[in-house]
């Protein structure tokens, strides 16, 4: 019996070894994070002031896109070198998360990013992944992982239009190697069209700016045909201000406005207002 359960659990340890890809360095700097934050985090803190300081810990970390996209089935993508918008918030949340819960192993910290990034908790395929944030909102939401306090601090109604993936498939290496999924991927658009959001709209945001809490996550509604979010990160506080904590393709790191988050929006003319979530 005994040598039954051990190659069971042989199994599933090679199991989950394969179903997840990350560097030696990943796993280093994963280790490194969590060390640093757990002497550092004082008995008092919030989970926004630890949002706030792992958040920091990867300034000038630099930005590169599509990480996800790798050849091959789905599967867990661990990469804390290099980061877009969406991953390096999925990682700060997921890091935070660690530390919150104490309980810092990296196989826990990968079954925790896995709840976080798929549609359930559960790698099913390509279109098993959150690809529209409304959709990531949403979920996670559902899992009674973030709570959603746009509509409390005066967001009005939001229906998004989403239908950029569907429509442009040759954008996507899997949907053009898989056209079965874009029925899939369809089929949650029109879910995602069915549903009400709250925004804030960007001209409000400087009224609400001192209601934002540090480690407040910030999601960026778009103008942009078909999609729904265009871009994601952390609010901070600093000077008495509250500002953003993101990493933006234009200068490719991660990096903290340099004038508030309102003056930010308005200097883009693609970001129309904020969704705002708290981790719960």
């Amino acid at each position: 019996m005994k040598s039954v359960f051990l190659l069971f659990f042989f199994v599933m340890s090679v199991q989950f070894l394969f179903a997840q890809e990350c560097s030696m360095k990943d796993r280093e700097t994963f280790e490194k994070v969590i060390s640093q934050n757990i002497k550092s985090l004082q008995p008092e803190a919030s989970k926004g002031q630890v949002i706030g300081v792992i958040g920091r810990g990867f300034l000038k970390t630099p930005y590169v896109a599509h990480t996800l996209e790798t050849d091959g089935d789905e599967h867990l993508v661990v990469n804390l070198l290099s980061l877009d918008c969406t991953t390096f918030l999925e990682t700060v949340f997921t890091l935070t998360r660690s530390v919150w819960d104490k309980d810092t192993s990296f196989e826990q910290y990968c079954k925790n990013l896995t709840e976080l990034r798929y549609r359930d908790g559960k790698i099913d395929g390509y279109p098993s992944r959150l690809h529209y944030f409304s959709d990531w909102i949403f979920n996670n939401s559902a899992k009674g992982l973030i709570e959603d306090v746009t509509e409390q601090l005066g967001g009005i109604p939001i229906v998004f239009n989403v239908g950029f993936m569907s429509s442009h498939p040759e954008s996507y290496k899997m949907l053009m190697s898989n056209p079965e999924f874009v029925k899939e991927i369809r089929e949650q658009e029109q879910a995602i069209n069915s549903r009400q959001y709250f925004c804030i709209p960007k001209e409000k945001v400087a009224m609400i700016e001192d209601e934002i809490h540090e480690g407040d996550f910030i999601a960026i509604t778009t103008n942009l045909k078909g999609l729904d979010i265009g871009h994601v990160g952390i609010a901070v506080k600093e000077n008495g201000k509250t500002k953003f904590l993101h990493a933006p393709q234009v200068d490719s790191q991660v990096q903290i406005t340099e004038d508030s988050l309102s003056d930010y929006l308005s200097r883009v003319k693609k970001h129309t207002g904020i969704i705002i979530f708290r981790m719960k």
